[in-house]
């Protein structure tokens, strides 16, 4: 198994999908970067492209094409200036004319040339094909967005991550390999996982990066705690995040999301206040998301509120004095049991519902969490596992296709879940524990595997149907 490092898992990306707009947005970057290695890409002279299954079938609701419109433009989803993204669709859609990569120009009619095929390729639910005419004949090249932001060819067997194949000091594929490690090295699940990282990054630039991930997830937070109105799409879905920050945050004033942060520790701590911060925190991102923002999949785009919303009670709520050493070690572990789920099973909501999103993001959370507060490797495996047990089965069935309804709510049952479970992990001695870690993945697999595709991000099934899109 190739090694998945914490920064696969937390990418830094545009919403509202991981695998429907990151997963395709990317799949566009790589096959510039084919055709540049074959000596094509300054012969192309027109371009299609094939959407396959739960890429079509959901892909207007999660803004697929536009992603992929933004990827062939040559656009990078951590940088670009979010407000600029009607610009450039507009732009391309009213001239039909593709800059190309921003390197030349190409005729293109995204409502044309953006085809979405409701059948389903063999290899995964979500599938896209990219032509090219180049000297009158095709060329043609197909990538699968498996979550995560992750893309594969079908005929690649570590194309997961860009990593090089090296020999780690703790290769790790399930949960008992880590617990074996903590163990034998008598080392926190953070400090095994740190030292498996320095194999690929200097200890200043984990550090630095993870500094940027927590800052987009906070200025995320404070993004949609301070932004009302309803959200794109056609739902007329209402922004709630606003409306609860501003009946909990007081009168305090702050100018920054760093002080914003300081200020809350300020604020009333009474358990109902506690139980709706978190709501809010957790909200505010995927509000943020559902409307083309910039958030941190964790470990994907649609569960992205879970991690930070966590994050953010802990520092707020739980210790008013952590400072980055805490959130490092969080982000950490949080990354690495996300990757033990990923090998032994899915993140992708395509693949496995939505137990594969918010159920995973709650596991990551809650075994995060049990760390800091000072359980052992055991118990932060206990967490995890509790957290998981409980969102077995949960289907994706998200309304008009959109990453809004039941999705947003989700995020903050994924988070108080994560807390609750973190609460009973710390109570518990995992000697006692019947079902350990890896029984419960392997068991979301069988699950994801029996589950009927219309529970699987299709929307034809559960609550995509059972509510008419015309009374909301």
């Amino acid at each position: 198994m190739e090694y998945i490092s914490v920064f696969d898992m937390l990418k830094i990306g545009i919403g509202p999908s991981s695998s429907h707009t990151l997963g395709p947005w990317r799949a566009a970057e790589s096959w510039i970067k084919e055709l540049k290695e074959a000596a094509l890409f300054d012969a192309v002279t027109s371009i299609k492209v094939d959407l396959f299954g739960s890429l079509s079938l959901t892909g207007k609701g999660h803004a697929t094409d536009l992603a992929v419109l933004l990827g062939l433009y040559g656009a990078d989803p951590e940088t670009i200036p979010t407000e600029r993204i009607p610009e450039i669709v507009k732009l391309i859609d009213g001239q039909q004319i593709l800059p190309f990569n921003q390197e030349k120009s190409v005729p293109f009619l995204p409502s044309r040339d953006i085809i979405f095929n409701t059948n389903f390729l063999p290899f995964h639910p979500n599938g896209i094909t990219f032509h090219a005419i180049v000297d009158h004949k095709i060329h043609s090249s197909t990538f699968y967005s498996i979550g995560g932001g992750f893309v594969v060819k079908e005929h690649e067997t570590h194309a997961d991550t860009d990593h090089p194949i090296r020999i780690f000091p703790f290769p790790i594929n399930k949960a008992t390999d880590l617990l074996n490690f903590c163990e034998t090295e008598q080392k926190k699940i953070s400090e095994i996982v740190l030292l498996n990282e320095t194999l690929l990054r200097f200890p200043e630039e984990i550090d630095a990066e993870l500094r940027r991930i927590w800052k987009t997830m906070l200025e995320c937070m404070y993004l949609g705690c301070h932004t009302t109105g309803f959200l794109p799409g056609g739902l007329n879905v209402r922004r709630r995040a606003y409306d609860i920050h501003q009946k909990l945050k007081g009168d305090l004033p702050y100018d920054s999301p760093e002080d914003w942060l300081q200020k809350i520790r300020k604020t009333e701590v009474k358990f109902r206040q506690i139980f709706k911060w978190v709501s809010c925190f957790a909200l505010a991102v995927n509000e943020v998301n559902a409307s083309l923002g910039r958030v941190v999949t964790a470990p994907t785009n649609g569960s992205a509120g879970v991690i930070p919303a966590v994050l953010m009670y802990y520092m707020v709520i739980e210790n008013h004095k952590a400072d980055f050493k805490h959130i490092k070690r969080f982000l950490l572990v949080a990354g690495e049991i996300g990757s033990i789920f990923k090998k032994g099973a899915t993140i992708s909501a395509a693949m496995g519902g939505c137990q594969a999103e918010i159920g995973v993001s709650s596991a990551m959370a809650a075994g995060a969490l049990t760390e800091l507060y000072g359980g052992t490797p055991e118990q932060v495996m206990v967490a995890a596992e509790i957290a998981m047990e409980h969102h077995l089965g949960m289907t994706c069935d998200p309304i008009g296709g959109l990453v809004q309804v039941p999705c947003i709510e989700r995020n903050s049952m994924g988070a108080i879940k994560a807390i609750n479970a973190a609460e009973l992990a710390m109570e518990t001695n995992p000697k006692d524990v019947k079902v350990p870690l890896d029984k419960v993945i392997s068991t979301m697999w069988e699950t994801a595997k029996d589950m009927n595709s219309k529970y699987k991000e299709t929307s034809e099934g559960g609550l995509a149907v059972g509510v008419n899109l015309a009374d909301c």
